[in-house]
């Protein structure tokens, strides 16, 4: 006996020792590559930034369309600033651009736009840009609160969520994906309360907003043409995108007609983009460019509202805003309206430092209540998506990329091809070159509604050496050294899913009485077991897209590193494909829901489906942070929609009544 304990502490010392050199070892190694990764990115930071600069400048030599001197906007001397106008939107992104264009079609009507950010710099025009102005000036930089349940390969566990501080807001630094959602999303506002929301009436709006160029669509009776943003296909895709839509065929899974905003929206298809020849079309270049130069629309730029003006008696009513502006402080007052469209995060924000929220938010704070409203900040949702399924493959012809391989692509030739002869490499979109939309085994209802939406990219987080990549989604070092290091510059591509209908809901929580002082973003995603159910779904489909003839003639293989996260189990079983969806979760870019739209007998309501806040005279919210629930689909092209009917919904209330509707 006393032999056979001996043996047994023997052997488990032994293996302690084991496991505890396997540890120390891993340790090392993830030391010496972590170490390997950081020198390369600064090795490489100053020829990109050569390229960067070259572009710049050579934009400005050749590029007069972008440069567009004439039509740029200008802010007006702050001397120039009236006491009081009828309507002043708070926020120039997305809704407060069409807000500004739309109400000031009417001469009889002065109008004022209030944005914290400037201009779009000149390099927002290149599609391929758009990750290099997240974590930038021109990003409100805010970030989620620590967790346990996902980000987890992210820095401080937290998600990092990028919203645009530029004049077009999130349209000017998002991916101009130009998705509106599907039909079911509308008719269910209505549904739940919200008459005139339904998709027979708000798919008017969608076309008054657009100006649609792709070839074949001139007749749809889906599609508008003439409208401020224009809508195209993306320029010089890689050789992958006809690989990805015939694996998707040989799924059974193309789609009919290509259009997701028409007839049907499931299947694959090349997306469409908010694009103009090529580059984009943001709100700030469709609505502000043709209309600010009216007499009687203002905008000042990098000014920063801080406050609502409540009166304090009876009327509740919203007198004006205060806001910073340079070193000076600043009030004006409305007549008519102020509007608030500060997006998803901003306006329940300035709404609950302005006293209008959850009395058990602000009391403590030491904010006045001016009208308790406990859903401000509530019913937060997004697409999460899960942006690590990497996969390598084999090129055809050895030393030629099918995939886009960053630092093989900035270079002079790549500046001169987008300088003057319109295409290449800047003109690109490699994240999603081909967009699809299924139905999971939980969507029952027998409906074209998909709750999954496929990105279909054509490079992965080693395709730039983690440059871009790794820093907008916030992936560690240490986690991007262990993982994606062993990928660096390998063909490969990505296929990320997106929960379309998460049924999990997150809140905004003011921390400070300060406005400046970001609130606490809980996105609680996964609360609801259903969402990781359904991702895990998304997944196994992106995988069985892999096998298909057509990739394994490439030999499309997941990238087994990723395995490094969660080693104890099985590879490529459910609980592999929730561990990567815990690890590398990445928002869409698509907040929305915390100002939430609903008929008076929902507690939870913040605005009537007429926009105007509960309980106060004088404001209404335009913007996402409205939606109900979220759309089949990326968010920007519905909250242009939303500002649209928003402007017309104003328009008829203050033609109708002479007090514009207000009790």
């Amino acid at each position: 006996m006393l032999m056979q304990q001996l043996l047994q502490r023997t052997a488990s010392s032994t293996l302690h020792s084991q496991i505890q050199l396997t540890i120390e070892s891993n340790a090392i190694m993830t030391a010496v590559n972590t170490f390997v990764t950081m020198w390369r990115f600064l090795l490489t930071l100053g020829p990109s930034a050569m390229v960067i600069l070259m572009l710049n400048k050579g934009i400005k030599d050749y590029r007069s369309d972008i440069v567009d001197e004439a039509q740029r906007v200008r802010s007006i001397h702050i001397e120039q600033l009236r006491s009081t106008y009828d309507f002043i939107i708070v926020g120039g992104g997305s809704a407060g651009c069409v807000l500004a264009a739309r109400l000031s079609e009417n001469p009889a009507w002065n109008v004022l736009l209030l944005e914290a950010g400037g201009d779009e710099p000149l390099l927002m025009d290149l599609p391929q840009m758009y990750p290099v102005f997240q974590r930038s000036p021109w990003d409100w930089k805010y970030s989620t609160e620590p967790t346990d349940r996902y980000c987890l390969a992210m820095e401080d566990r937290s998600c990092f969520w990028p919203r645009g501080k530029v004049l077009g807001g999130c349209s000017s630094i998002n991916a101009m994906m130009y998705i509106r959602g599907n039909r079911h999303d509308y008719d269910h506002w209505a549904e739940l309360g919200n008459p005139g929301w339904d998709y027979d009436n708000v798919l008017h709006y969608f076309r008054k907003a657009e100006d649609m160029r792709v070839p074949g669509y001139e007749h749809s009776p889906y599609h508008g043409h003439g409208g401020p943003i224009s809508v195209e296909r993306y320029r010089s895709p890689s050789p992958l995108l006809d690989i990805f839509m015939s694996a998707a065929v040989q799924l059974g899974l193309g789609h009919p007609d290509g259009d997701f905003n028409g007839r049907t929206q499931s299947g694959f298809a090349p997306p469409h983009g908010t694009l103009r020849d090529g580059l984009r079309c943001s709100a700030n270049k469709g609505y502000m460019r043709r209309s600010w130069q009216r007499p009687n629309l203002d905008i000042v730029l990098k000014a920063f509202v801080n406050r609502l003006l409540i009166a304090k008696d009876a009327s509740k009513r919203v007198l004006g805003v205060s806001f910073e502006y340079g070193l000076g402080h600043y009030k004006v007052l409305a007549s008519r309206e102020v509007l608030l469209s500060a997006g998803a995060l901003a306006s329940p924000q300035l709404l609950m430092v302005s006293g209008v929220g959850p009395a058990e938010q602000l009391l403590p704070l030491g904010i006045e209540v001016h009208q308790h409203l406990p859903g401000v900040g509530g019913n937060l949702q997004d697409h999460i998506s899960t942006s690590g399924a990497i996969y390598t493959f084999d090129s055809p012809q050895p030393g030629q990329h099918l995939s886009f391989i960053v630092p093989e692509l900035l270079n002079e030739d790549s500046v001169n091809d987008f300088l003057h002869g319109q295409r290449g490499f800047f003109y690109a979109m490699p994240v999603s070159e081909v967009m699809g939309f299924i139905h999971t085994r939980y969507q029952k209802s027998g409906r074209d509604w998909p709750d999954v939406q496929l990105f279909m990219g054509s490079y992965g987080y080693g395709a730039d050496g983690g440059m871009i990549g790794r820093r907008g989604a916030a992936i560690t070092l240490e986690n991007y050294a262990n993982t994606f290091e062993p990928l660096m510059y390998h063909d490969s591509f990505v296929i990320a899913p997106l929960l379309m209908r998460p049924r999990s809901r997150g809140y905004v929580q003011l921390q400070s009485a300060d406005p400046k002082i970001h609130p606490r973003i809980h996105a609680n995603y996964y609360d609801d077991p259903l969402d990781m159910a359904i991702m895990v779904e998304g997944l196994k489909l992106s995988h069985q897209l892999t096998q298909t003839p057509a990739m394994q003639r490439l030999n499309a293989t997941m990238n087994i590193y990723e395995w490094r996260n969660c080693p104890e189990v099985e590879y490529l079983s459910d609980a592999f494909w929730e561990c990567l969806a815990r690890y590398y979760s990445q928002t869409i870019y698509h907040p929305v829901g915390t100002c939430k739209m609903a008929p008076l007998d929902d507690p939870s309501g913040v605005v009537d489906p007429r926009l105007r806040v509960r309980g106060l005279r004088g404001l209404r919210v335009i913007d996402a942070s409205i939606m109900p629930t979220i759309p089949t689909g990326n968010t920007n092209a519905p909250t242009l929609m939303i500002a649209e009917r928003g402007a017309d919904i104003i328009k008829e209330d203050w033609h109708r009544y002479p007090h514009g509707g207000w009790l």
